[in-house]
């Protein structure tokens, strides 16, 4: 069994598109989508729709929540600046967009075929906030996840990748396909983006399961033209990125 687990994907059709084709060629059973997938990228809609025909899992994100009502962007720790993107896509959902998004879930469980269980969230099983990273103290760990049987833990939020041993158990982050961070957001620091598009796998096969931590290039300034040409609040912030 193969599960794709897409994060974070923020809007960036042509990052998700670079992700598709890679995952063209394998067989995949199950995609999981780990939440922010709409708001701050030049190109919600496409996003949206490509994700509802995977016919996968979808995972609520605080962008997500935001987007539904960007009353909320305060407590979903969303900065002041980009509350103009969240009504800018606010505004070019559907209702029938609307109710898809709404009907995303909390928190995903999954168990594979040799009994091994997963739990998929975004930030961590408790909220979309929390920022889980390679130095997060065991103690904040013991609290995300306590009284969890899972063995496998994945997220995203952080737009960075990490495989991390926890004990006996795994916890990994996806990274980001839109908008894959050079290092983890700090406040008051505006992130700084790579050129590529960020996902995992994971993969059961008997008694081994494997991770694969894959990372696609895809074509910046093709997103440079969409962002130009989207009347993006934000546009300016993207067309910083991918300078070097």
């Amino acid at each position: 069994m193969r599960i794709a687990f897409l994060s974070d994907i923020h809007g960036n059709y042509t990052a998700l598109q670079a992700v598709l084709q890679d995952l063209a060629a394998q067989q995949i059973d199950l995609f999981v989508s780990l939440g922010d997938t709409v708001s701050l990228g030049p190109q919600p809609l496409e996003v949206l729709h490509t994700l509802q025909d995977l016919k996968g899992r979808y995972i609520t994100g605080n962008h997500d929540a935001a987007t539904l009502n960007p009353n909320t962007a305060a407590q979903n720790e969303i900065t002041e600046y980009l509350i103009p993107d969240l009504h800018w896509t606010l505004n070019k959902l559907s209702a029938q967009d609307r109710a898809f998004l709404t009907g995303f879930e909390s928190n995903v469980p999954l168990t594979l075929p040799n009994g091994v269980k997963i739990l998929a969230f975004h930030g961590s099983p408790l909220a979309t906030t929390h920022i889980i990273h390679a130095a997060t103290p065991p103690a904040e760990l013991d609290v995300y996840f306590g009284g969890q049987d899972a063995d496998i833990f994945i997220g995203g939020h952080s737009h960075v990748q990490m495989i991390r041993r926890y004990g006996k158990k795994l916890i990994l982050n996806a990274g980001s396909i839109g908008s894959a961070f050079q290092f983890t957001y700090t406040p008051g620091t505006s992130p700084v983006l790579l050129p590529w598009a960020e996902y995992m796998l994971i993969e059961q096969r008997g008694a081994t399961v494997s991770v694969d931590a894959r990372r696609v290039y895809f074509d910046t300034a093709e997103l440079h033209r969409l962002v130009r040409q989207s009347g993006l609040p934000g546009s300016a912030w993207w067309l910083r990125q991918y300078q070097d």
